[in-house]
């Protein structure tokens, strides 16, 4: 009889070995391939399914208040469900059966899920119109990673709004899910992933959104709640390692974290204006409509281009530490399991 709970016990102990091992060498794909725009990327697949749902849950919900309420925890339930366990099902059958290629899918699907070296692509895309091209290509470029309104930004803006991307897609893109890879394997990252887009897609405050996403921005809120502010000190001791103003970045982070509508999205945007020692955020026009918003840090400097490569440097160097202490807490995960 008890050599049931052993082998179970022994089977849990693999799996978060296998959950390491993916891990790390999932964010080093991650770092040499990056994106590829000819691979199917399974967060589109994640967002048809958001789409598709929230068509038939429209049609059987009444349009009330209530009714979109009702609707949106529906749709968060039912996401959420696939989100987690289709990847679990998957894996567990093969690290039974297959665990050579358990490991090789677990590894793909977290080089798929970790977005660093895209973050850099994308947002150097921006640097390269500003420093190359005219200001209307640099507005086109950025307009491809932020949700603003960017026809009217000017060099500063065009330039403050890349940063302010990567540095709140440091925790998104990148830290966040390297959490729940390490606690939970792929299965929890895929979980996060549909998470983060059901906010993404449906958490606007609009009057087609504003009961219906509710219930999915308040679930991103909660699971990103942790994340971006492990994010944000795992930047200031990046900061500090490659030469940036690391007591400013901490100093702007313990005071303006919370200076956003968002209680997660100032958390890694304070540090990274202090790091470059340089203001961020304020007032933005989104889809013609003028949202007066706090800044973030202090103007020592006016923001240049430059700035974009100094984030992207900022970036690599917390996702690095990232990998690093959560592929240690993997470890202590399998190591508790022995005892």
């Amino acid at each position: 009889m008890h050599e049931i709970p052993q082998q179970t016990g022994r089977v849990t102990e693999l799996i978060y070995t296998y959950h390491t091992i993916a891990l790390a060498a999932g964010f080093i794909l991650d770092l040499i391939f990056g994106d590829p725009r000819w691979l199917y990327h399974p967060v589109c697949l994640i967002g048809k399914l958001i789409s598709s749902f929230e068509k038939g849950i429209r049609k059987v919900f009444p349009k009330t208040e209530k009714g979109e309420l009702a609707g949106g925890l529906v749709e968060v339930i039912l996401i959420c469900v696939i989100t987690l366990l289709v990847p679990a099902f998957v894996l567990y059958f093969l690290y039974i059966h297959l665990p050579a290629l358990g490991v090789l899918l677990e590894t793909f699907w977290c080089y798929q899920l970790l977005a660093t070296r895209s973050l850099r692509d994308e947002s150097m895309k921006v640097y390269d119109a500003l420093k190359k091209g005219t200001i209307e290509d640099a507005r086109h470029a950025v307009s491809m990673i932020v949700g603003r309104d960017t026809a009217e930004l000017t060099e500063e803006g065009v330039t403050k709004a890349a940063v302010e991307t990567v540095a709140e897609n440091t925790s998104d893109g990148v830290i966040a899910p390297m959490i729940y890879m390490a606690i939970g394997g792929v299965p929890l990252m895929f979980l996060y992933k549909g998470i983060n887009t059901m906010d993404s897609m449906l958490g606007y405050k609009n009057d087609k959104y504003l009961y219906f996403g509710r219930c999915a921005a308040k679930l991103d809120d909660a699971a990103n709640y942790l994340p971006s502010r492990i994010s944000g000190w795992l930047m200031v001791a990046g900061a500090f390692v490659i030469g940036l103003d690391s007591r400013n970045a901490s100093r702007i982070f313990k005071r303006d974290s919370r200076n956003h509508a968002s209680p997660n999205s100032a958390q890694t945007e304070a540090v990274m204006a202090g790091a470059l020692d340089v203001q961020l955020a304020g007032n933005a026009y989104y889809f013609g409509k003028l949202y007066e918003k706090p800044t973030i840090g202090d103007p020592i400097r006016p923001v240049e281009p430059e700035d974009i490569k100094r984030a992207n440097r900022l970036m690599y160097a917390a996702s690095i530490l990232g990998v690093v202490v959560f592929g240690l807490l993997s470890a202590g995960i399998r190591f508790g399991l022995l005892r």
